[in-house]
């Protein structure tokens, strides 16, 4: 079995977000503040040992104006039931898919409920919103005044209802039939922690260097592994070992209550002498008891070894080693915890949070190619053979596990504007999987095999740049430079944005259209006009654009539609031809009226800048014949690296200059979800309370 699909309403940025997991392991990505870090949260609370609690901060922040829509409810002497209905609470849905013919479903089977034969799905519902009876409780303030600010109201109101929320609001669990919502079934939270136990690896793990303290953080991880070691269900082989450390520390126990403890009492002073502690006490004596957690804990370090007996302290190693080390570790922890319970859960549920924190790209890489393996072989080693059922959710900002993990095992999280005047965040997550369908489904094994090879960071930026070449890729952050200086917004200049370059070339550069399209971000496509004409030999051969009687620009013809497209009738298409959406296609025009036309980007250098190249004093024709010349005996890379590092005194291209400031100028596009309703319970015909929105 294994949890197929997640639905979550209302906690922080995941207003409302469904998503499907991979049996085995999910890749999270996406950009900072996208709601990565909060879907671990979330899990955290829920499957942890104690009971989970929420703060009024952890509600979407368009669930405030229901709480306030339900204050005014209350205030106009509604039923129960429609306060109840209009307040806003906290849900997590779980879909467990799994295997009709298993002999025994164990845990699971109290929460399936369906009288289907063919449903091989049960849902778990988790709720956290008001308790029974509470109503009055939670609205115990100050009645509405119509006559009064109704901004000083609301601060009021939520300052209240903020202290008041975790003792009226709690978890509950039900077992829905995924065939019929009313049918329901009241369970506990310890059903659900028994069917699925959880394990988390923080992005912060502790493992940096520190001047005064030595951190042993991986002899900390030993104190666990003992703990499952000495369960009465763990395996024999970890029982017998945990022993014989137990055993040891008895024996050196024996030496301490024989001597350590005897010269430990001769030290202190003679109380007698004050008439204390009186002639019927025996006297004080000393006890000291050796705690093994507190020896694992406390006192036991993982130490590498040295030389001549020496060995470096945990702290001496490198981080990524010891952060490669750490993961594992805990990953064996958890694993002899599964084991070591008696009545195995169904689903072991682990989140590890940014893996690549110290570590190097090649080892980013081969861990997250390996950790389904890693899985494999604790199982094969330590248990027999018996499969371990773990689901990794994996949440990464790292370009090379993103490129390294297939493209199907991907969920991108989006923080996208709600399409209201409140400019609140919310999270929108795309399931590459189900969402790589269609004509991008066509290109899905040429994407990934080229966003591996280039290390592409699509993934993680607010918008992008698709280049020719070489060429272009030197020279653009000094052209980004030359266009943000004219502009004074700091907020408008590219390089204060996020911005991926992918080098992908003309040929090439379409088949990533469905991809920007589908990840929303704000694309300028850099290419080439690439005009030919044909020759004697009925054959099409490159030549200036004034000759050109097509393009060979195959990203070009799919812009427009149309193979045969005239490189006359591309100089003359305006700059919302060139525009679809979040998506500019940028390709070379004259410099002015009156100029000649580049073919590629090495002309139109030359006619941005015809005074460094001797073309100033030359007719139109001449102009562009020497220019197209010119071009043909440029060495690309020398050529750029001369003029992005030392003759940087040019002027941008006109179709560069144009779709870079396009770029700066727009921001992505938002594909929110639906806003909340903006209105409210009418409590005076003559004085509607005015809806204010909450901010961030």
């Amino acid at each position: 079995m294994h949890i197929k699909k997640i639905d979550i309403m209302n906690f922080r940025m995941l207003r409302k977000v469904d998503f499907y997991l991979e049996e085995r392991t999910t890749v999270i990505v996406g950009r900072n503040n996208s709601g990565k870090t909060s879907l671990t949260e979330l899990f955290r609370r829920l499957l942890s040992d104690s009971s989970p609690t929420f703060r009024l901060e952890d509600f979407t922040l368009s669930a405030y104006e229901q709480f306030w829509n339900a204050f005014l409810l209350k205030c106009l002497s509604r039923e129960d039931n429609e306060i109840r209905e209009a307040l806003p609470f906290i849900e997590v849905k779980l879909t467990i898919s799994y295997e009709k013919s298993s002999s025994s479903l164990g845990l699971l089977g109290d929460f399936i409920i369906d009288l289907n034969p063919y449903c091989i799905e049960a849902l778990i519902v988790i709720r956290y919103r008001l308790k029974d009876g509470e109503i009055d409780a939670f609205f115990d303030c100050p009645v509405f005044n119509p006559n009064e600010d109704n901004v000083q109201q609301k601060d009021r109101f939520f300052k209240v209802i903020k202290e008041r929320l975790q003792q009226c609001y709690e978890a509950s669990v039900l077992a829905e039939d995924p065939n019929d919502p009313t049918n329901q079934k009241v369970l506990d939270l310890q059903s659900l922690r028994a069917l699925i136990q959880s394990g988390f690896i923080n992005a912060q793990r502790g493992l940096d260097d520190e001047t005064y303290r030595d951190r042993a953080v991986l002899g900390n991880v030993l104190e666990a592994l003992f703990n499952n070691a000495m369960s009465d269900s763990s395996d024999p082989k970890d029982r017998d070992t945990a022993e014989k450390l137990k055993q040891a520390v008895e024996g050196m126990q024996q030496g301490i209550d024989t001597n350590f403890n005897g010269q430990l009492t001769s030290l202190f002073p003679a109380f007698s002498l004050f008439g204390y502690p009186g002639l019927s006490d025996p006297g004080l004596r000393t006890e000291t008891t050796l705690d093994m957690e507190r020896l694992l804990k406390n006192h036991t370090k993982v130490h590498y070894a040295g030389i001549n007996g020496i060995n470096l302290p945990e702290a001496y190693n490198g981080l990524g080693a010891r952060n490669l080390i750490f993961i594992l570790l805990k990953l064996l922890e958890f694993f002899k915890s599964f084991t070591a319970k008696q009545g195995a859960p169904g689903i072991h549920f682990v989140f590890i949070e940014e893996p690549e924190v110290h570590l190097h790209p090649q080892m980013q890489e081969v861990f997250i190619s390996k950790l389904e393996e890693i899985a494999d072989v604790f199982a094969k080693e330590f248990n027999n053979g018996l499969l371990w059922p773990v689901q990794f959710v994996v949440t990464t900002h790292s370009t090379h596990i993103a490129n390294e993990a297939p493209f199907d095992s991907m969920r991108y999280f989006l923080a996208t504007q709600e399409r209201d005047s409140s400019k609140i965040l919310t999270t929108q997550i795309k399931d590459l999987r189900n969402g790589l369908g269609g004509e991008l489904k066509n290109d899905q094994d040429f994407l990934h095999k080229y966003m591996t090879l280039t290390r592409s960071d699509l993934f993680f930026a607010d918008k992008a740049i698709l280049i020719e070449g070489l060429t272009e890729r030197l020279m653009l952050p000094k052209m980004v430079e030359k266009i943000d200086a004219e502009q004074s917004d700091v907020t408008k200049k590219l390089s204060s944005q996020y911005f991926s370059v992918v080098e992908i070339g003309g040929a090439y550069a379409h088949r990533f259209f469905n991809l920007l399209k589908f990840l929303e971000l704000r694309t300028l496509v850099i290419t080439d006009l690439d005009a030919v004409k044909k020759n004697a030999a009925n054959k099409l051969v490159a030549c200036t654009a004034s000759e050109g009687s097509q393009t060979s620009n195959g990203c070009i013809k799919d812009w427009f539609g149309d193979s045969g497209i005239t490189p006359a009738a591309l100089i003359q298409k305006s700059g919302e031809e060139k525009t679809h959406g979040i998506r500019r296609l940028a390709y070379q025009v004259p410099e002015s009226v009156d100029n000649p036309c580049g073919r590629s980007f090495e002309d139109a250098f030359f006619l941005a800048n015809p005074g460094l190249f001797g073309l100033s004093v030359k007719s139109v024709p001449e102009m562009e014949e020497d220019t197209w010349n010119k071009a043909k005996e440029v060495t690309k890379s020398a050529f750029a690296l001369e003029y992005a590092i030392d003759k940087t005194e040019w002027q941008v291209p006109r179709y560069i200059a144009d779709g870079l400031r396009w770029l700066a100028e727009g921001g992505r596009r938002s594909t929110a979800a639906p806003s909340m309703p903006s209105s409210a319970p009418t409590l005076l015909a003559e004085n509607t309370p005015q809806q204010e929105k909450s901010n961030d």
